[in-house]
């Protein structure tokens, strides 16, 4: 009798496209709650006890926090940015959005619709290519995005991964690709009373337990340069009364 090692076991679910709408809309009303609770928390220059830590507050009002719960690292960039008019807000609004990401993450090799199931809700497709850094090299998210807009005017996007059985039956793994996990992300950008508002992003990663320094190093950078890339795209559109 001869025996053979295990068989890898890649489980799939089969799921409606109504249940799906169903589950997606309560996990992302959960990660909109959990986002808007980051962006009201420990305002810059307030002091607070809800276990943010701030790793790096520059001159120009970046503020770059870390959160840890157990094995869970949550990140968070805040910026204000002034002067930005209505219109240029909807820009800077229209601009979040997990299919543009290309726009800045240049190790992104594709960001492309799956499905939508509402208006403001999408199932997304993000792949990063073999150029990109090891922790990314060939690995994709299958995510969701909802957008959602508060009675204030608050736009929030959130955006995290779909249970690995539910992603593999909406689109099977492709050959060397590796399935990432994205817990949770997310924006919050508040219209502030003159004229300014307020961008926070926040992004939970995969619960390894430990992340290595040279990582959480070019994370804060790259919040602070997505933030940036907004910033020019708000002061790129027209303001109010500008032909």
């Amino acid at each position: 009798m001869s025996s053979t090692g295990p068989t890898p076991c890649s489980r799939s679910w089969s799921i409606s496209e109504d249940s799906l709408r169903r589950y997606v809309h309560f996990a992302s009303e959960s990660c909109i709650q959990e986002l808007l609770s980051a962006s009201d928390s420990n305002r810059i220059g307030n002091v607070g006890n809800d276990g943010w830590k701030i790793l790096t507050d520059l001159d120009n009002g970046v503020e770059i926090s870390k959160r840890r719960s157990g094995s869970f690292h949550t990140f968070r960039s805040r910026w204000l940015l002034r002067s930005v008019s209505p219109q240029q807000f909807i820009t800077v609004a229209n601009a979040i959005d997990a299919a543009k990401l290309k726009q800045w993450e240049q190790d992104l090799v594709e960001a492309r619709y799956i499905k939508d199931l509402e208006d403001n809700l999408s199932i997304i497709r993000l792949r990063f290519g073999e150029n990109s850094k090891p922790l990314f090299r060939n690995r994709e998210f299958i995510v969701y995005e909802r957008r959602e807009t508060m009675e204030d005017g608050t736009l929030v996007v959130a955006v995290a991964s779909l249970p690995k059985e539910i992603a593999a039956g909406l689109h099977p793994k492709q050959n060397n690709a590796i399935r990432g996990l994205l817990l949770q992300s997310g924006w919050v950008v508040e219209k502030l009373e003159d004229d300014s508002c307020m961008v926070t992003y926040v992004v939970q990663l995969d619960p390894a337990g430990w992340l290595p320094k040279c990582f959480v190093n070019r994370l804060n950078t790259k919040l602070v340069m997505i933030i940036e890339n907004l910033k020019k795209l708000a002061q790129g559109c027209p303001a109010d009364g500008d032909k």
